[in-house]
């Protein structure tokens, strides 16, 4: 018996030996990327920064560090953000305080910044990003998340270590407007879906979500004096789901999750055309009193609000009015294109009447191209969804209007349309304006795409996401990536930085943080992944 209790004990011992051994090897094989790891380059961001030098000892995040901020709600409210950002996969605590040294420094200052830009300092000791508003500081944490191991977007806790270069980061966008559009008409996307969609555009510095609210197929707000608009023009989709609408609290809630990310909220209603959805619902809103049957296929151009009626603009005023209260954001978008079933006579009479009415409601007028066909009101932009073989006299009359002080976004449908396929093989998209591969949808310049027009008049560009095909976030999201980031790029970097022979490498490095994300992709045959999504 004894002799059988010593053998026990001896494979006891010998199995906690076993157990040590296991563990100090698990120990050395993790310790050792820490002693190897090469923080990421501070060039290797996307959007690429107008400025990066880089010099000095990497900083380090740890267990005792504190993210430091001044005392304004506005800055804590970045920091907060950040914390809950870094926190699971660190497994760190990072207290938000306005006390202490060194660590991670948020500070709103007078710098010459711009309204959007920031200054990112690292070195062994702390890290500092300098803004002048919030959004500066906002996106200057998208820049260091960007410097992260791309470890640091998983919701569990990871090893490490999480460096981040030293050196110095100024920065600033080219253009105010930076924009993606999300097509809920076609087929609706929950508020869930949307916000998910948000922070994907936060992480590149995107500040305009265009929700395009009316079409043919759905409509998707709910308006109060129109209630069929919403219960009844919003009970379809295409293929015949049952689509969806948002009540206006569901809507305020998108708002205010754009904000906390530092979008923007542009609500579009489309009209003269595009209007089918709100036709079936309000008999008196067509010429002949008649509503049509609701609409589930994907042809455009057939349908059209009656110009020469007076209830017509009561309708305007009153969507306009009550959407207006609910965005409070600079612009409203009227849409405008694709009115085939109104004549030019008519078209240019209901813009006439309409612009006024977004204006007396405190909004700025947008409009996609076709308005440049009417006269567009002042300070109103105007999108630009052409194609590289458009005909010159349609250019013409866009490049007239951005000369006569009409604002454009540019959003060239054979460039920046994420709903484009990429290649004849892609199961989702279409292809009308030909197929849009990762290289074609980055190499282009907004500041030189529309000859003749001032570099003044282009405010941006925006990437727009039609769903006639898409159905879900995972749809969106292979749509959209790797694509969506090099418009982004587009509207924030200097023109110096455009090349795409760098931008591919850096595009390629992006592909482990997707993953870690969970974000769907294309593996674009264009971009040199290495092991990514393997």
């Amino acid at each position: 018996m004894r002799d059988g209790l010593v053998r026990q004990r001896h494979r006891t011992l010998r199995l906690l030996g076993s157990l040590l051994l296991v563990a100090v090897g698990v120990g050395v094989t993790q310790a050792a990327p820490a002693r190897a790891a090469v923080p990421t380059p501070l060039d290797r961001v996307v959007p690429a920064p107008a400025s990066a030098e880089p010099g000095g000892d990497p900083y380090r995040i740890t267990r005792s560090t504190h993210i430091r901020v001044d005392g304004s709600r506005e800055a804590r409210g970045v920091a907060e953000y950040l914390a809950d950002l870094l926190r699971p996969s660190t497994g760190y605590r990072l207290p938000v305080t306005t006390h202490g040294r060194g660590g991670i420094r948020l500070r709103l200052s007078h710098g010459d910044f711009g309204p959007e830009g920031y200054r990112l300092n690292s070195d062994a000791r702390s890290l500092t990003i300098s803004a002048r508003t919030p959004a500066g500081l906002f996106h200057g944490v998208q820049t260091l998340r960007q410097l992260l191991p791309a470890a640091v977007e998983k919701e569990s806790v990871q090893p490490g270590p999480w460096l981040v270069a030293g050196g110095t980061i100024e920065d600033t966008p080219r253009y105010g407007w930076r924009g993606a559009m999300l097509d809920v008409s076609r087929h609706f996307f929950t508020v869930g879906q949307v916000k998910r969609y948000i922070d994907q555009l936060a992480l590149y510095k995107i500040n305009k979500l265009h929700l395009h609210l009316s079409d043919d197929q759905g409509w998707r707000i709910a308006v109060d004096s129109w209630p069929r608009l919403a219960t009844h023009g919003g009970s379809t989709e295409v293929g015949g789901g049952p689509g969806g609408y948002y009540t206006k609290a569901q809507y305020k809630e998108i708002v205010r999750y754009a904000a906390s990310r530092h979008l923007e909220v542009v609500p579009e209603i489309d009209m003269p055309g595009h209007t089918n959805a709100a036709l079936a619902s309000y008999a008196e809103l067509n010429c002949d009193g008649v509503a049509p049957p609701l609409y589930t296929g994907t042809e455009v151009g057939f349908s059209s609000l009656c110009v020469g009626k007076e209830i017509t603009y009561d309708f305007v005023d009153d969507v306009v009015r009550e959407l207006a209260a609910l965005t409070p954001g600079r612009y409203l978008h009227i849409g405008g294109d694709e009115a085939h079933s109104t004549s030019h006579e008519d078209y240019v009479k209901f813009m006439d009447r309409v612009q006024p009415v977004v204006a007396k409601y405190g909004k700025t007028v947008v409009g996609w191209h076709q308005l440049t066909g009417a006269t567009p009101a002042r300070g109103a932009l105007a999108q630009y969804w052409g194609l590289d073989r458009t005909s010159p006299e349609e250019k013409a009359r866009v490049v007239k209007a951005a000369q006569s002080g009409t604002g454009l976004i540019l959003s060239p449908a054979d460039r920046a349309y994420l709903d484009m396929k990429y290649t004849k093989d892609t199961p989702l998209g279409l292809s009308w304006a030909g197929y849009v591969e990762v290289q074609r949808s980055y190499d282009w310049d907004p500041g030189a795409y529309l000859p003749g027009v001032p570099a003044g008049a282009v405010r941006g560009v925006e990437a727009p996401m039609w769903s006639e095909t898409l159905e879900n976030s995972g749809q969106i999201e292979y749509m959209a990536f790797p694509r969506l980031p090099g418009v982004a790029e587009l509207g924030w970097s200097p023109a110096s930085t455009h090349d795409w022979e760098r931008y591919k490498v850096r595009l390629a490095a992006q592909a482990e943080r997707w993953d870690a994300l969970g974000i769907q992709w294309y593996r674009s045959p264009q971009v040199p992944w290495g092991a990514a999504g393997q």
